[in-house]
């Protein structure tokens, strides 16, 4: 397990999760949300461990990857996940993203489908104009604890019982130089106006790998209806009083998703 500075300029800083059993298949790659990092993923890592190695970058703009050279919207970070699988040498890849980072999944996916042997969406972006863009905006500027605690309880399920070091956590990430500004120019080119901008999800849907998309009926950040009506060969799992975050409030179930996908190395 190891990090590498992004100083290096030739990948993300990330965190490499070896499987313990035997595996000698494609790994799975987690594409953390925004204002999020890698740490985030720690409960779906550990749950892959016995059968998949799995690896969870920062994406440019958050974490170990504050200073990236060039940060912004969905399609620059594809870019730069993109040039990191390469200079990993990783071949073929399960992409895993959340939210923000479930739009950049696609969109490496669109740009290189050779690559992906499978897609897991949670609560993506980019699959419809609406977007709490109000929340996201707050979220972003935010930088004293019981502030922090306030909007994070809006990414959870109603009945979910917000970990007090996640707001810890994230309250301490605003504290480094630069780092609000920096989520506050990635919020305005994610977000256009009051709206997202959308994916081609039928052009989505040609893929020729496995996709699942996993979405909570209580997401207050990209509401569920996102989900209705995809194209059939896409397969839709709904959880009822999950929210935004289903990889935090529902780990093993999303554990068991990606691994469903995984098969099909």
């Amino acid at each position: 397990m190891s990090d590498l500075s992004p100083s290096a300029k030739t990948h993300l800083p990330f965190k490499d999760q070896e499987a313990t059993g035997e595996d000698t298949g494609a790994p799975v790659i987690l594409l953390h949300g925004f204002g999020g990092d890698r740490q985030t993923w720690i409960n779906i890592q550990t749950g892959l461990a016995a059968k998949k190695r799995s690896i969870a970058f920062d994406l440019p703009g958050h974490g170990d990857a504050l200073d990236w050279p060039r940060i912004g919207n969905a399609g620059v970070a594809a870019k730069a996940v993109a040039q990191s699988l390469e200079a990993l040498g990783l071949e073929r890849v399960h992409l895993v993203g959340h939210s923000m980072g479930g739009a950049i999944a696609a969109l490496v996916a669109l740009k290189n489908p050779d690559k992906v042997a499978s897609l897991t969406l949670l609560a993506p972006g980019g699959f419809g104009p609406e977007i709490n863009h109000k929340l996201l905006r707050r979220y972003a500027a935010a930088t004293e604890l019981p502030e922090m605690e306030m909007l994070l309880e809006q990414f959870f399920g109603w009945e979910f019982k917000l970990p007090k070091f996640l707001a810890k956590t994230a309250a301490e990430g605003r504290a480094r130089p630069g780092a609000v500004a920096t989520l506050e120019a990635i919020a305005e080119e994610i977000i256009d106006g009051t709206v997202q901008k959308t994916l081609p999800r039928n052009e989505l849907a040609a893929l020729p790998m496995p996709i699942k998309v996993i979405w909570g009926t209580q997401d207050r950040v990209l509401p569920t209806r996102q989900s209705h009506k995809l194209p059939g060969i896409v397969a839709t799992h709904i959880f009822e009083r999950v929210g935004h975050m289903p990889h935090l409030e529902i780990p093993n179930k999303v554990v068991r998703l990606i691994l469903q996908n995984a098969v099909c190395d």
